[in-house]
């Protein structure tokens, strides 16, 4: 071999031990923030770029100038866990503001018929596709986050409601259970004790490592079995600051701190304001 050649060829083989190809589209984190809305709820996620919302918070807060902000024009989707003011005010006034909603999905909620026909009449005049979503129907939620089919996406469960249940107002909270490799988040809208305990019925082995806890720390949410089996590592409660509810009840604090192992991995809103999460394929749910 001509002295040429073999420079060529360890030219090569430095050049194919130097390329570092880039990493699968799956491998990307997603971001998680639980925003500061005061007392409602509104946890953003980001993923290679795409954004979706689970619940809108209150209105007159500053949700859409949050995500704007934020540099967020357009989300994927948008899942309303249930129709009451603290979770669906902020998507009341996205008309003109150049936030852009490709889906929206609710759940069957039927109680508070006035924003149930306030959110659809925003809806229709955005020209918004609306879905009614229940345990078993998560596609569209998948597909919007990966823009097609994609197995090592982010996946959603809904776990409640069922299609045939007859529940309304916080009862009816949609819950979703966000797979994506070792990680598990469980976003349980303002669910009361009575669906805790269908989750449970219907999952046995649930389990999540990062928890949002319950109806803002409600009393009458967060019994010690669900919190137990679901054994959190992290937990988060979006709570506004000297709420009139005495939310988070002190109660709830006790048991979930008990759950935890360390109060140090209880996060609040009103006293830390937006929490920050990153969800790993590889290494689940990893502090920022």
């Amino acid at each position: 071999m001509k002295l040429w050649d073999l420079f060529v060829v360890i030219f090569a083989c430095l050049c194919g031990c130097m390329y570092a190809p880039e990493a699968p589209e799956g491998d990307s984190p997603v971001e998680l923030a639980a925003l500061d809305v005061g007392q409602g709820l509104a946890v953003l996620l980001k993923w290679n770029g795409r954004y979706a919302l689970y619940d809108f918070g209150p209105d007159s807060v500053g949700v859409v100038d949050s995500l704007l902000a934020r540099g967020v024009d357009t989300l994927e989707w948008v899942v309303l866990s249930h129709f009451h003011r603290d979770h669906i005010g902020g998507f009341m006034e996205l008309p003109g503001r150049g936030v852009f909603v490709r889906h929206l999905f609710v759940g069957t909620d039927g109680a508070s018929s006035f924003f149930h026909d306030s959110v659809l009449r925003v809806a229709s005049r955005l020209k918004i596709p609306v879905d009614t979503i229940w345990r078993g129907e998560s596609a569209g939620l998948v597909a919007g986050m990966s823009g097609g089919a994609c197995s090592e996406c982010p996946q959603f469960d809904v776990l409640w409601p069922t299609g045939y249940a007859r529940v309304e107002g916080n009862a009816a909270s949609v819950v979703l259970l966000m797979r994506y490799g070792a990680a598990r988040v469980l976003l349980t809208g303002d669910l009361d004790s009575a669906g805790e305990r269908h989750v449970l019925e219907m999952n046995p082995t649930l389990s999540a490592e990062l928890l949002q806890v319950a109806h803002h720390g409600s009393a009458g949410s967060n019994t010690l079995s669900f919190v137990s089996q679901v054994s959190p590592k992290y937990a988060f409660v979006s709570v506004g600051a000297g709420n009139g509810y005495g939310h988070p009840a002190p109660s709830v604090v006790r048991k979930l701190n008990l759950v935890l192992g360390d109060s140090l991995n209880l996060f609040r809103t009103d006293l830390q304001g937006t929490l920050r999460f990153e969800l790993s394929p590889s290494m689940g749910v990893v502090l920022p």
